[in-house]
């Protein structure tokens, strides 16, 4: 089956993100939350509904890109808070008939010091319950740092958790673990292939430069082999700017028709 491709929400108004991704053929929205642009009443919270309506028949997915707020914080006090932010977006979510919110673990910090292993999986657990309770599935995504980045480390998150899956293979790309040779980039996914729900596509990220477009078909067609043979059906290009991210779209799509079976990527 192919895979439904998403555009992210690239542009502020939902009606032109409606727009573009109808006119270039994608399938639905990756919509990143902004933290600082939350609804904070219930009378913002129905006019973002109402706008998310308008994105149909495009399905969207959620995401939560936010900075050092952990679920797993050794400070109780924020962890409550980012425990409050994330039940607060599932209701929302819920609200909205989404059904896939993917979160992170140790965004935006530069070691894990500051954050608690045991906290972080009861915590993490207990949301993914709370997510189920709305029907939403809640998905952890891997990082190009951290305790995500290392694949022996994710696979306990994601067993000990019940969480789903968002495989970003740019960050995977990247990371210490497979740049060492240490593990592969299939290891992030390999111990659970049925719960791998949502895939970020892009070549790699650099530092200072974001998200890179892959320049041709060989720099990433491995890894679109690995999300086919583990049955991903959500591949979200996460690339910001229209030339690039249109670009890339061509790339995949060319993949989709000409490319499936290849071998994944050697390491």
């Amino acid at each position: 089956m192919k895979p439904q491709l998403a555009v992210c929400n690239i542009f502020e108004d939902t009606s032109r993100i409606r727009d573009f991704a109808l006119a270039n053929d994608f399938e639905g929205v990756d919509w990143s939350f902004d933290l600082d642009g939350l609804p904070r009443t219930p009378l913002e919270e129905s006019k973002w509904a109402r706008e998310q309506a308008g994105l149909a028949p495009l399905e969207v997915r959620y995401h939560c890109p936010f900075f050092q707020i952990d679920l797993g914080h050794d400070d109780p006090d924020q962890a409550k808070t980012a425990d409050g932010i994330f039940r607060g977006i599932i209701r929302m979510v819920s609200r909205a008939g989404g059904k896939f919110l993917s979160i992170h673990i140790g965004l935006g910090h530069d070691s894990t010091e500051p954050l608690c292993w045991e906290t972080t999986i009861a915590n993490l657990r207990n949301l993914v319950r709370f997510g189920a309770d709305h029907q939403v599935r809640i998905c952890l995504e891997n990082l190009a740092w951290g305790w995500t980045s290392k694949p022996n480390l994710f696979e306990k998150l994601i067993r000990l958790s019940g969480a789903g899956v968002t495989f970003d293979i740019g960050h995977a790309q990247v990371c210490e673990s497979v740049q060492s040779q240490q593990y592969a980039v299939e290891d992030f996914v390999t111990p659970h292939p049925n719960r791998v729900f949502n895939a970020h596509v892009y070549h790699e990220e650099i530092p200072g430069l974001g998200h890179m477009p892959p320049k041709r078909i060989e720099d990433i067609e491995g890894r679109l082999a690995l999300l086919s043979s583990v049955g991903c059906q959500w591949w979200a290009i996460e690339i910001k700017v229209p030339g690039p991210l249109i670009t890339t779209k061509k790339i995949v799509d060319d993949y989709l028709v000409h490319g499936r079976g290849a071998a994944p990527e050697a390491h």
